[in-house]
């Protein structure tokens, strides 16, 4: 049963959201509807608190139903929806990064925000519905959050569109998402996924601010529907310092602080801060050895009471709390005295360096060095046979150029089960395969199939845009003719939310990452930009801080580039020897089967013959993939000799297939043949065929006539035909 209605236009398009008794016991829902694709958003609060972990336990999954499309897939044995695919994956995690900042600091109730997609229109996508859903769900029920949001998607092809549907996305040279709030009058952006073919720094500020009134209409409209049925909100009091922290404190001292502002110039320096932090839990565990019969008691001292809360926290509130005062130090000194923990300057990117051609048998490698982070990208090639086939609720269809991301335990120096990429790993692999996706050439000029696969070797902050620096290494080892090399970069922020400084960061490692408050990846040619993706810890950021973020990141590109460059100018001349050879031609789409006969007779016997992989397409472009150069260039003979179209006039040296009463038949190309009759064999008059010509006989003819049926006549006697005397 629908309760409410509430309808707002963007872009020349009606977005309703309604509220129904659907999912009456979930803490807050919606459905929202553009054009016939609807989505199901729900916000659910878990009753019970988690002391006992020092993050915020928030999960978010968007769901792709096969029914919204009307499609049924599947394996053969299974027919149900089951692992989520990386595009499903893709959106939860940006409804995920948009929707997070919003929680209050220190929350502790399990959130699960869950957007089902219930019908799609093949027009409408359901990705900026969810994050509209999330965000109104969150914004109506009971749950503690800082919202509501606004989400659009802008793109351009001449002019800007919004929420632009999938046909006019081809067209488009800018495609940009953007999540908002509201705060103090102003639209503040908190998250941003882009793809773009090399635009300029003031395009996307351009975007943003052509996008801020639909955005403020998103949000007003929300805030609107929120006064009419919203929910009280839970009361959320933040952590109230504990006794057991006045302890803390006490033992900590200056510490911390030396320990920190102390440690030499260089990457990985908390490590005093984690002996200490260690230090500081044998401390508390030595304390809490008391006689059984003391502890619980109300009366005992603070410090008896320690064992009975040690697990909850030493696994939470201690180790949160020494969390926070790391971060109050290291934002207080970036920012108060522009001392970074590892002593750059906050515009200074780490040593840089880079190799090619590292591993003997691939077809291309590349090793990137930034700081302590190394991630080493393999290239491998393959015909068109080797493309991803994608079957999804949106996409059905192939992919030829694939960027797959590894980020195994060793590389932050731990150890964890290895079981397959997790959500984080599919994410950085998207964001690097789409920085360079702009620069892969097309398959008419480079049909092979392209994979990378980048592996994170040492890991300490920014591993997503080395591994775009190191794919661009290996494209070009791997003598693929791209556009124009590609470098990414990450820029974060340190701010104090009390005063409003700031300090922006270059290239920013692994501690500014984590206690910072803002990782803005860019990636691009020296001709522009192709990809950003922004997450942020605060509620958002302004245009000023956006404009000072893209030109640190523009200025640290172009460093970046030169070292590619310096490493390797250009991309190879030749593919590598171990590569397979591809020869693609066009040919008359009517001719494909005379190429594939009978049962794929012909292009089976083809295939055999000269061991090669053959693919046509529908529009006529043929493939044809081997080891063997020599093998692929004899069936591209072969299959032109059998799509050859003859012209009337032209002589052929042909074989005698078949003999037949009134005339035989000669082959004069693979799998084409034409009549000779019996009056054209010879200039006399002849019995039978068989008195000048047997099967197998090698005789010169001469095309005389096509019909409209492809039919082909042939003239022995033009041809200056001279039978053998037969016996």
């Amino acid at each position: 049963m629908i309760k409410d209605t509430f309808e707002i236009e963007i872009g020349g398009k009606i977005l309703k959201v309604k509220t129904t008794n659907w999912a009456e016991q979930a803490s807050g829902s919606c459905i929202v509807q553009c054009g016939e694709t609807e989505v199901l958003a729900t916000a659910t609060l878990s009753p019970f608190s988690r002391p006992d972990i020092d993050y915020f336990p928030l999960t978010v999954e968007y769901e792709e139903k096969f029914y919204a499309a009307g499609k049924i897939f599947g394996s053969r044995f299974i027919r149900r929806e089951s692992r989520p695919t990386d595009e499903a994956i893709l959106t939860a995690r940006m409804i995920d990064r948009a929707i997070r900042p919003l929680f209050p600091k220190d929350f502790k109730k399990e959130v699960q925000v869950v957007v089902t997609c219930l019908s799609w229109d093949g027009e409408n996508d359901p990705d900026i519905l969810g994050m509209i859903g999330a965000s109104f769900a969150l914004a109506v029920s009971n749950i503690p959050w800082n919202g509501p949001l606004g989400a659009i998607r802008i793109t351009r092809n001449g002019e800007w569109t919004f929420n632009s549907n999938y046909a006019q996305r081809k067209e488009t040279d800018m495609d940009l998402t953007l999540s908002a709030i509201e705060k103090n009058n102003d639209i503040l952006v908190n998250m941003i996924e882009m793809g773009a073919k090399e635009v300029a720094e003031k395009d996307v500020l351009e975007a943003y601010e052509v996008a801020k009134k639909e955005l403020k209409k998103i949000i007003d409209f929300q805030i609107k529907a929120v006064k009419k049925i919203g929910k009280e909100k839970d009361k959320f009091e933040p952590a109230v310092e504990l006794d057991v922290e006045n302890e803390i404190k006490e033992w900590l001292g200056d510490k911390l602080e030396k320990a920190i502002n102390d440690a030499p110039a260089g990457e990985k320096n908390l490590g005093e801060a984690e002996v200490l932090k260690q230090e500081l839990i044998k401390y508390l565990q030595e304390k809490s050895r008391l006689p059984e019969g003391n502890r619980g008691s109300s009366t005992a001292p603070i410090s008896s009471r320690v064992h009975d809360e040690v697990g909850t926290l030493l696994s939470g509130q201690v180790l949160a709390f020494f969390e926070k005062e790391i971060e109050r130090i290291i934002i207080k000194n970036i920012i108060e005295k522009d001392k970074r923990p590892d002593a750059r300057k906050s515009n200074e990117i780490r040593p840089l360096s880079a190799e090619v051609g590292i591993l003997p048998r691939t077809h291309g490698t590349g090793m990137f060095f930034r700081g302590l982070t190394h991630v080493l990208s393999i290239l491998t090639l393959g015909g068109p046979a080797d493309q991803q086939l994608l079957e999804g609720m949106e996409f059905v269809g192939k992919k030829r150029f694939l960027h797959h991301y590894n980020f195994p335990p060793y590389s932050s120096g731990e150890t964890a089960p290895m079981r397959g990429p997790k959500r984080r790993e599919i994410g950085h692999g998207n964001l690097a395969e789409k920085a360079l996706l702009p620069v892969i050439p097309d398959p008419e000029k480079f049909p092979y199939t392209i994979r990378i696969v980048s592996e994170v070797l040492s890991s300490n902050g920014s591993t997503s845009m080395a591994s775009t620096c190191a794919a661009c290494l290996a494209l070009m080892d791997a003598g693929v003719p791209i556009k124009e090399p590609v470098a990414g970069i990450s820029i974060g922020l340190a701010k104090d939310e009390k005063t409003g400084k700031y300090k922006l960061l270059t290239d920013i490692q692994g501690p500014e990452d984590h206690y910072g408050d803002m990782d803005f990846k860019v990636a691009g040619t020296k001709n522009g930009i192709t990809a950003i993706q922004m997450d942020i810890k605060i509620d958002g950021i302004d245009k000023k801080i956006m404009e000072e973020a893209l030109a640190r990141a523009k200025d640290a590109r172009f460093k970046i580039l030169d070292i590619i460059k310096e490493t390797i100018a250009e991309p190879r001349k030749n593919l590598s020897p171990y590569a397979p050879k591809i020869i693609s031609f066009m040919i008359n789409p009517s001719k494909i089967g005379e190429v594939v006969g009978p049962k794929g007779s012909v292009i089976n016997k083809i295939i055999e013959e000269f061991g090669v992989q053959i693919d046509i397409e529908d529009s006529g472009l043929v493939s044809v993939t081997g080891q063997d150069e020599k093998a692929v260039e004899g069936t591209v003979d072969r299959i032109k000799s059998i799509v050859r179209e003859v012209a009337v006039g032209e002589i052929f040296q042909g074989t005698v297939r078949k003999i037949m009463d009134f005339g035989c038949f000669v082959d004069i190309l693979p799998g084409q043949s034409g009549l000779v009759h019996i009056s054209q064999l010879v200039p006399f008059k002849i019995r039978s065929v068989e008195d000048v010509v047997k099967e197998g006989d090698k005789i010169p003819v001469k095309v005389t006539s096509v019909d409209d049926l492809g039919r082909i006549n042939l003239s022995a006697v033009e041809a200056g035909f001279k039978p053998k005397s037969r016996k």
